[in-house]
């Protein structure tokens, strides 16, 4: 592959102490190439594109004013932290970005003393940057600056308004960055976003407000924060009805900023550095800015993929033959013919329509279909509302997103028996976004708590069924469906819905040998590799169980009867996940197999393509052969 070259500046620019030394002047030409290396970059290696490309001037601008690592800079998210990243020491190696064993697509502590807290998931900088800030104050460190820069989609959640209600009254010294530009991965929703909009519009009152307290500056021996500050208080009811969310809690309210003009960033961005207690500075982007196609269609542009930078067209497998859909495309299209023929049925996501597919059915049923914001929390317990009105919801977050939606789960929706269904859309390993988002541990999380069903389709024939099942009025249970990124294996998939008796697996194929159980997906790895040990004169039998729990006891009590070698198959974590439960079981009756248990191992997963991990953790076709040759080996030496 062709090396990327960097413009001239960006090439003599390897940490921001080196951006530190060019002029003021230099710093939009730094912009320019700093912006046209990540196009470089991403067309050539794929990831996340408009992010970046909107904050190319701010991630400058804060190298250049703050002294960075020692200013503590805190990223939400990450996905646009590329520049971040190509500035602070990994310019040389960013086209391992997102590959296996290279960078990480998001901020990461171990990777680099400039990344000062760990992100992926989104609405965690304030927090994280308060806490900083009161550890450096209890530290007497005074002079050190804490910045997170966050954007108004991570705003929606509940997090940032708790840290910001903290930081109001801590006096500590952080700096608060709301990168205004009306996204996240889609459009944003909510009131949040009129709000900003009317802030936005305010020009009246922001614009007086800073003259104001430019005047009082330049003023010999006053007191210019106090009186400032009086001054603004008296003014807001007068001028503005739209500055007041923020400085009610106590939050020095700044702009709104061009977020595209470098001089007026450093200019800022150096006065505030000046301002001791909590700041906000409310910046305007546009996302995918400088490319003329990301910024038309900026969830498209999020994370395109590879593409031709010249003429923009994404680079995408061109195939011969049908291939299968994609599991969340599948989910998508059959809530919508559920959905047709019962009017009860709902779906409700967390600001992931495009991701899991609900944009199809926001589009032709808009009053049952809804998008509320980053905000899991808020999407189990409104689910758990609309249950208790008879509604059929199908409440779809991502497995990783839905930690952060634990305690409704158990509180709102099992305890009182809501027959919420969840659909666990990334369950397992996930690729290229790495430990943040591998859904590795709802198998555990849900089968735990009472009054749960948890299941996982093999394919999407199941996974329709499945759906069907868990909206019949006979289903009295908070019903968990868990299924993977990307490709199923059946490119006829619109079979008829058929119900599926909860709680039951099905035989795959007889065999001697070894019995492998598996669940979800990885039973198509399984069907690979009994296919191969058949071809080397084996004879494994095969069982796909559909539910970890509850468990198809009259199932597992035939197997346990008839092998003494067990393997369990999952992609989920070993500890606690279905393995675990087919372990209790037999220990609960007396049964004394040999179990093996492959799936995702008791340790951190690194980043990289679903296949590359898959074999990593040794539950692909291959790795379950060989699970089972070693098995039958161990009963040869016997």
């Amino acid at each position: 592959m062709e090396e990327i070259k960097a413009g001239p500046l960006l090439s003599q620019i390897n940490y921001p102490a080196d951006l530190r030394k060019l002029n003021k002047t230099d710093l939009q030409q730094v912009c320019n190439e700093l912006r046209q290396f990540i196009i470089d970059c991403v067309s050539v290696n794929g990831g996340h594109f408009g992010a970046s490309l909107g904050v190319v001037e701010l991630t400058v601008a804060l190298h250049y004013v703050m002294n960075t690592p020692d200013d503590q800079l805190v990223w939400d998210v990450g996905h646009q932290a590329y520049g971040h990243k190509i500035l602070t020491g990994r310019r040389s190696v960013f086209h391992t970005n997102r590959k296996y064993h290279g960078l990480s697509g998001f901020p990461k502590r171990s990777e680099s003393e400039y990344d000062a807290f760990g992100v992926g998931h989104s609405s965690t900088s304030i927090s994280a940057a308060l806490g900083m800030a009161i550890a450096s104050k209890l530290k007497g460190e005074t002079q050190r600056q804490h910045i997170a820069v966050i954007g108004d989609g991570a705003m929606t959640a509940g997090l940032p308004f708790e840290a910001l209600n903290h930081a109001g009254v801590s006096n500590s010294n952080i700096l608060v960055i709301l990168n205004d530009n009306n996204m996240s991965i889609d459009p944003n929703v909510g009131a949040l976003k009129e709000y900003l909009t009317d802030i936005t519009t305010s020009h009246t009152y922001n614009k007086f407000r800073d003259d104001i307290w430019k005047l009082l500056g330049k003023v010999p021996g006053m007191d210019f924060q106090k009186i400032g500050s009086k001054l603004e208080a008296s003014l807001k009811g007068m001028v503005s009805k739209s500055s007041n969310l923020f400085e009610a809690l106590n939050m020095r309210y700044f702009g709104p900023v061009d977020g595209h003009n470098v001089i007026k960033l450093v200019e800022t961005l150096d006065h505030l550095k000046d301002i001791p207690g909590p700041k906000l500075l409310h910046i305007k982007t546009v996302k995918g800015k400088g490319y003329d196609l990301a910024e038309q269609d900026q969830t498209l542009w999020h994370a395109p993929g590879t593409f031709d930078k010249v003429t923009g067209k994404i680079n995408k497998k061109i195939s011969t033959v049908a291939e299968p859909p994609k599991y969340q495309d599948v989910f998508g299209h059959s809530i919508i013919e559920l959905a047709e023929k019962n009017p009860l049925i709902m779906g409700i996501t967390p600001a992931m329509p495009s991701g899991c597919s609900l944009k199809y059915m926001m589009e032709v049923m808009p009053d049952r279909a809804l998008d509320v914001g980053i905000a899991e929390q808020h999407a189990v317990t409104l689910s758990a509302g609309l249950a208790t009105r008879g509604m059929k919801v199908f409440c779809n977050i991502y497995s990783s997103f839905m930690q952060r939606g634990y305690d409704m789960v158990v509180h709102d929706v099992a305890i009182q028996k809501l027959p919420v269904i969840f659909c666990l859309d990334r369950a397992g390993l996930v690729g290229d976004d790495g430990p943040t988002h591998h859904g590795c541990y709802d198998i555990p999380f849900m089968r735990c708590i009472p009054n749960m069903v948890v299941s996982a389709p093999m394919n999407e024939a199941e996974l329709r069924n499945l759906m069907y099942t868990a909206q019949l009025d006979e289903n009295k249970l908070p019903f968990v469906i868990r299924y993977p990124r990307g490709q199923g294996v059946m490119p006829e998939w619109r079979t008829p819905f058929e119900k599926i008796e909860i709680g039951k697996g099905r035989m795959i194929k007889d065999g001697e040998d070894v019995a492998i159980l598996t669940i979800g997906h990885p039973g198509n790895f399984a069907v690979m590799a009994c296919k191969q040990l058949q071809e080397e004169g084996l004879n494994p039998a095969h069982y796909d169980m559909r539910f970890a729990k509850p468990l198809d006891e009259e199932l597992l009590h035939e197997i346990a009867q008839k092998f003494n070698k067990i393997i369990t198959v999952e992609d989920g974590t070993i500890v606690g996940g279905f393995g675990s439960a087919v372990l209790e079981f037999m220990a609960a009756h007396n049964y004394t197999p040999e179990v093996h248990m492959l799936g995702i191992p008791d340790r951190l997963v690194e980043h990289g393509k679903p296949e590359e991990l898959h074999r990593e953790c040794g539950y692909d076709a291959k790795g379950i052969a060989e699970a089972v040759k070693k098995f039958v080996a161990n009963v040869a030496m016997v």
